[in-house]
């Protein structure tokens, strides 16, 4: 019998190395602790069935980075079996709003960040996003980079167990923010601006009036600003954040006295800002934001 035990044992490593092998060579890059593989970085545009399911079978995975348009509620059913992740990150899949069910399955989920999710598809409006309630140590999630708007806020507000949430290049209008009100163990925020829609009206979705609604987050310790026109009219709304220990102010048009005085009215937050050359304020803000 302890013969048999230790032929299956050295079957399975000849297989997972096999496998391993196979990882590498469609391109992932692989971390290794105790034996084991714990963190994968893949590219899945060229990934088959078959590809989808040799992945799964990495159980002990913690830490995965996919990204393609393979990647839908089929091929992420075949990755349910990956239990031990803590954090996921993807680029560009094309689930639908149902197919975000499945993220029940990883329940040890600590981070999560989407970028470009299923552009421009009409099968996903965000609204998928509520069933990331599923997930009870869910901290950090990222979303960015997407055609989903109210919609998908007023998901994400519905998941209070977040303590740190960033958002940009979304199609989200200011009612959109005021779902960000609901997320009482909210520490950190970075938001940014949403892209606009070429050919059709786009409100901008971050300006100072927007710092109203980020006033009433009143456990924010981290406050991030991006891709807006600020000023140091922003300042009552900022002092309103009795526990904001630090601010970040990046690719933002606003004057170096108006810095000045936001940091001398909060003596007790760090202040870190990257002035805007003004060749980057008309690439960035005119041209590309059209602010």
């Amino acid at each position: 019998m302890k013969f048999h035990s230790l032929l299956f044992l050295a079957l399975c490593g000849c297989l997972q190395a096999a496998d391993v092998e196979s990882l590498k060579k469609l391109g992932a890059k692989l971390v290794e602790s105790g034996g084991v593989v714990t963190q994968v970085n893949v590219k899945c545009d060229a990934f088959t069935e078959a590809d989808f399911r040799m992945l799964g079978g990495f159980t002990t995975i913690k830490d995965l980075t996919i990204s393609g348009k393979t990647i839908t509620d089929d091929t992420l059913a075949l990755l349910t079996g990956l239990t031990e992740l803590e954090r996921l990150s993807s680029d560009g899949i094309q689930l639908t709003d149902a197919g975000y069910k499945q993220f029940a399955s990883f329940q040890k989920l600590k981070s999560l960040s989407f970028f470009h999710p299923a552009f421009r598809s009409e099968q996903f409006t965000g609204s998928g996003l509520a069933h990331l309630k599923a997930l009870p140590k869910l901290e950090k999630l990222t979303f960015a980079g997407s055609t989903a708007g109210d919609a998908a806020l007023e998901a994400i507000g519905q998941l209070t167990q977040l303590k740190e949430f960033r958002t940009w290049h979304t199609a989200q209008t200011q009612a959109g923010n005021a779902h960000l009100v609901k997320l009482t163990n909210l520490t950190g925020l970075r938001i940014g601006q949403r892209l606009p829609n070429w050919g059709k009206d786009s409100p901008i979705s971050f300006d100072e009036s927007t710092m109203e609604t980020l006033a009433k987050i009143q456990t924010l310790e981290s406050l991030e600003l991006t891709e807006a026109r600020l000023s140091a009219r922003i300042i009552p709304h900022l002092k309103a954040l009795p526990k904001l220990t630090r601010l970040k102010i990046e690719t933002v048009d606003i004057s170096a006295d108006d810095v000045e005085a936001i940091k001398a009215a909060l003596p007790g937050c760090k202040v870190d800002y990257k002035p805007m050359s003004e060749s980057e304020k008309e690439a960035l803000l005119v041209k590309k934001l059209r602010l």
